[in-house]
């Protein structure tokens, strides 16, 4: 399966239940391990005196980042968010310049504190949960591991390591049935805890939220100025490329046709029908570049009739169910109109899909719009694709992409605006009723 996000961010897991347990025990396992990375750190920043610190560090730094990112990415699960990744700013090149960069991030220096907290707190808490339901399901099914042996004798399992006859072992079993209820109720929420935990020290700070906001929005900016600089490009080639030529043909024709009109009026009649037929062609072209740019369509029905008039030119059957109040502002408009329009394109040149479905709501002051298909699946997200292009584009909104294409299909693009629902509007963006 294949998922993409604009914000580089993976979804949070999901842990089943039961299995919430060994995840507890695995993470105390690791917490312990943690603490050789918070050793060889610690031990190898005073060294850098004498220079031996420095390829240490190089070693060790990366190693606690991804093991610091290793548990970001399955403590989300028991938050049901993700946990971003607080660095502020990418590492300038060089080695030394890399280590002075992550040395000098408050981000580094939280990860190797919190290798010490999770080894006691974090260890104490997923400890804690494991045992209380691993204890239950032994009190549960122990009675049931005791036999009479053929001469009358009482075996024990594990070579008699516990010591308790039959009678015992049942008297056991209500213990487990409290083990199993305490665990029930207070399982989960320890593992919570301890991603809480976690979070208040692998978590971005409220500076470092912003920091990475801007950074984002810089990127963001800037792929925009590049997007809009190469659409400008690509209607200047096409003016040229197209309209301009044609012009500039139909008027010589007519030069030709005025200068022949007297002594041949048959061929200036042939000019004078070329020159109609250029004008017909270069008025058609002209309004194929316009409809690139914003569609009539888009402006005079908005983004339901858009999208059900784009529908209707596919080669195969598409499913349209559209749930939005009023219309949105134009730019977002015009951004989910292309979205969807190059989400079709794509499952038309290499899906191999029978039907698709559209479907766009509005919901918590987001504009949803989600497109698939039962094509052959396999899609993803590659520089210079189509995705890549809906991806850039939604980016300048602060919008996000996600897609879900296993291989085999089908296909799902899930896209996502921001669209204050008290800037829908009633009346059509032409402004007719």
């Amino acid at each position: 399966m294949t998922t993409v996000q604009t914000t580089g961010q993976a979804p949070p897991l999901r842990f089943p239940r039961l299995a919430q347990p060994f995840v507890a025990l695995g993470l105390a396992v690791l917490a312990e391990i943690g603490i050789a990375f918070f050793v060889l750190n610690v031990v190898a920043v005073p060294l850098i005196a004498v220079w031996v610190g420095i390829p240490l560090l190089l070693v060790f730094v990366p190693c606690v980042r991804w093991f610091a990112n290793c548990h970001r990415t399955m403590l989300s699960a028991f938050l049901g968010t993700p946990i971003q990744r607080p660095y502020r700013k990418p590492p300038m090149p060089g080695v030394l310049m890399w280590l002075r960069t992550t040395l000098a991030d408050p981000a580094t220096w939280r990860d190797i504190a919190w290798l010490l907290v999770n080894a006691v707190l974090g260890f104490t808490l997923n400890l804690v949960s494991a045992v209380l339901f691993l204890a239950s399901v032994f009190y549960l099914i122990y009675p049931f591991l005791v036999w009479v042996t053929p001469d009358g004798v009482f075996d024990r399992p594990f070579g008699g390591l516990f010591q308790l006859n039959p009678l015992t072992a049942f008297a056991m079993v209500p213990l487990g049935l409290v083990a199993f209820l305490i665990w029930s109720a207070s399982g989960e929420r320890l593992l919570r805890a301890n991603a809480t935990l976690a979070k208040s020290l692998l978590g971005p700070t409220e500076s470092a939220k912003l920091a990475i906001r801007v950074r984002e929005l810089a990127e963001s900016r800037a792929e925009t100025v590049d997007t809009q600089a190469a659409e400008l490009r690509r209607i200047e080639r096409d003016l040229h490329d197209g309209a301009q030529a044609r012009l500039a043909a139909l008027s010589m024709s007519l030069g030709m046709a005025e200068e022949m009109v007297a002594r041949d009026p048959e061929q200036a009649a042939a000019l004078l029908t070329e020159a109609r037929l250029s004008a017909s062609t270069a008025l058609s072209e002209l309004r194929d570049l316009v409809r690139g740019i914003h569609p009539p369509v888009l402006a005079d029905r908005g983004l339901d009739g858009a999208i059900n008039a784009l529908a209707l030119t596919l080669p195969f059957k598409v499913d349209v169910t559209y749930d939005v109040p009023g219309r949105p502002p134009a730019p977002v408009e015009s951004a989910a109109y292309f979205a969807v329009a190059e989400a079709l394109a794509n499952a038309v040149k290499y899906s191999a899909a029978t039907t698709a479905w559209i479907q766009v709501t509005h919901e918590q002051e987001r504009l949803h719009l989600l497109v698939g298909d039962d094509g052959v699946g396999g899609a993803t997200v590659t520089p210079g694709g189509g995705l890549y292009g809906i991806q850039r584009r939604l980016a300048a909104f602060d919008g996000t992409l996600t897609v879900v294409s296993p291989t085999g299909g089908p296909t799902t693009v899930i896209m996502e605006l921001p669209c204050e629902s008290s800037s829908l509007k009633i009346t059509p963006s032409s402004g007719t009723a």
